[in-house]
C-alpha cells in the first residue's frame, strides 16, 4: 500500500484534532462539573435531569408554603395561649364574685376588670398576621374579622380557612367563627336557666342520665306553693305532661326524659326554670358581656347572684374549652408541619441526587480520563513531529 507524505500529514492532523477536541470536552466537564451541557450530549440522562429539576422546584415551592403556614400557626397558637390566660383570669374573678361578703361595689369592681379582659380578648381576636390579613380571618379578610355592635360582637369575615397548595394543604388562617363564637351552650347537651323573676331558688347545669331518652324538646319546670307545700309541673314544648304536681325537695334530682337537674332553694308560685337543647352559639364576648352586666346590676338576691355566677362560670368553661380545642388544633398543625418539612427535605434531597446522577461528572473518573487523553495527545504530537521530519528533501539535505 502506497502512502503519500501529504496523506500521512493529514492523518496526523486529524488525529491531533480529535484528541484535542476530546481534551477540550473533558476540560469543560471538569470546569463546570457537568457531564451534560446540552441535551444532545445524552438525551435520556438530560430528560432524567429535567424531571429531577422540576421535582426540586415543586419541593421548594411546597417548602415556602409550609414555612408560611408555620409562621402563621405559631402566631395563632401563641395568641390563643394569651386568650387562654385571660379567660383563666376571668374565671378566677367570677369565682371570687361569689364571695358572700362582697357587696355591689366589690362586684362592680370585678365587672370593670372583666370588661378590661374582654377588651383584650377582642384585640387578640382581631390580631393581624403582619402582612395585611388576620389570623382569625377565615377564608381571608382585608378588614378586621370581628366588629363590636350594640347587639354584641359579630363575625364579618367568611367562615372557613385558607390553605396551602394541594401537595401540603396546611392552614394559613383559622376560622374565627368556630374558635371564638361557636362553643356549645350549657353542659354541651342541654342548657338550664332560671327565669328573671326567680328570687330565691337556683338550678344547676344538670347532666345526661339516659342518652337514649333524650328528645331535643324544650322543657319548663313550673313551681307552685299551696298550704306551705311546694310542687312542680313539667311542660314539654309549652304543653302539659304527666308530671303535674310532683313534690319538690330542695337539691333533690329531677329527671326529665333522660336529663337530670337539681333545683335548690325556695321557689315561689309561678317560678319557672327552662331546659333547652344545647346549641353551638356560645361566644366568648357574649359570655363576658353577660357577666359584666350581671355584676353591675344592684339589689340582686343571694340566689340570683349565685345563679348568675354559676351560669357564667359554666359558660366561661365552655368557651375556654372551645378556645383550647382551637389551640390544640394549631399545635397539631405545627406537629404536622414538622413532618411535612422532613418529608419535603427528603424528597428534595432524592431529586437532587437523581439530577446529580444524571448530569454531574464523576470527578475522579474525569480527571483520570483527562490525564490519559493528555498523555495520548502528547504522544501524538511527538509522533507527528517525528513523521514530519521524514521527508525526502530532509533526507537528501541530511545526506
Amino acid at each position: 500500500m502506497r502512502i503519500s507524505t501529504a496523506n500521512a500529514f493529514d492523518n496526523g492532523i486529524d488525529i491531533l484534532s480529535r484528541r484535542q477536541a476530546e481534551m477540550t470536552a473533558l476540560q469543560d466537564q471538569l470546569t463546570t462539573g457537568k457531564r451534560i451541557s446540552r441535551a444532545s450530549d445524552d438525551p435520556a440522562a438530560a430528560a432524567r435531569a429535567e424531571r429531577a429539576t422540576a421535582s426540586i422546584g415543586r419541593s421548594e415551592t411546597s417548602q415556602r408554603a409550609v414555612e408560611a403556614s408555620k409562621v402563621l400557626m405559631t402566631q395563632t397558637e401563641s395568641n390563643l395561649g394569651n386568650a387562654d390566660a385571660l379567660l383563666q383570669r376571668a374565671r378566677e374573678l367570677l369565682v371570687s364574685a361569689g364571695n358572700a361578703s362582697y357587696g355591689d361595689s366589690e362586684r362592680t369592681s370585678i365587672a370593670n376588670e372583666l370588661q378590661s379582659l374582654r377588651d383584650q380578648l377582642f384585640t387578640i381576636a382581631n390580631q393581624s398576621d403582619g402582612a395585611g390579613t388576620y389570623l382569625f380571618g377565615g377564608q381571608g379578610a382585608t378588614q378586621k374579622p370581628f366588629i363590636d355592635t350594640p347587639t354584641g360582637v359579630q363575625y364579618v369575615a367568611a367562615t372557613g380557612q385558607t390553605v396551602t397548595e394541594n401537595g401540603t394543604g396546611l392552614p394559613l388562617t383559622t376560622d374565627g367563627q368556630i374558635a371564638w363564637l361557636s362553643a356549645r351552650s350549657g353542659n354541651g347537651v342541654f342548657v338550664t336557666s332560671a327565669a328573671p323573676t326567680v328570687l330565691n331558688a337556683t338550678i344547676d347545669s344538670g347532666s345526661v342520665s339516659d342518652p337514649s331518652a333524650l328528645t331535643g324538646a324544650d322543657y319548663t319546670l313550673q313551681f307552685s306553693v299551696a298550704a306551705g307545700v311546694t310542687t312542680y309541673a313539667v311542660l314539654k314544648n309549652g304543653l302539659a305532661t304527666a308530671v303535674t304536681a310532683a313534690p319538690y325537695v330542695s337539691g333533690q334530682a329531677i329527671t326529665v326524659d333522660g336529663m337530670t337537674v337539681a333545683v335548690s332553694g325556695t321557689p315561689a308560685t309561678g317560678d319557672q326554670f327552662q331546659i333547652a337543647p344545647s346549641t353551638p352559639t356560645l361566644g366568648v364576648f357574649a359570655v363576658l358581656d353577660q357577666a359584666v352586666a350581671a355584676l353591675k346590676t344592684p339589689g340582686r338576691t343571694g340566689a340570683q347572684i349565685a345563679q348568675g355566677n354559676a351560669d357564667r362560670l359554666r359558660d366561661v368553661d365552655a368557651v375556654l374549652a372551645n378556645l383550647q380545642a382551637a389551640r390544640s388544633a394549631a399545635g397539631q398543625v405545627l406537629n404536622r408541619i414538622d413532618s411535612e418539612t422532613d418529608r419535603l427535605d427528603s424528597q428534595k434531597l432524592a431529586s437532587e441526587t437523581e439530577r446529580s446522577n444524571a448530569e454531574d461528572v464523576d470527578m475522579v473518573h474525569a480527571i483520570s480520563d483527562f490525564q490519559n487523553k493528555q498523555s495520548g495527545y502528547d504522544a501524538a504530537l511527538k509522533s507527528y513531529a517525528m513523521v514530519q521530519r521524514l521527508s525526502l528533501f530532509q533526507y537528501v539535505n541530511g545526506g
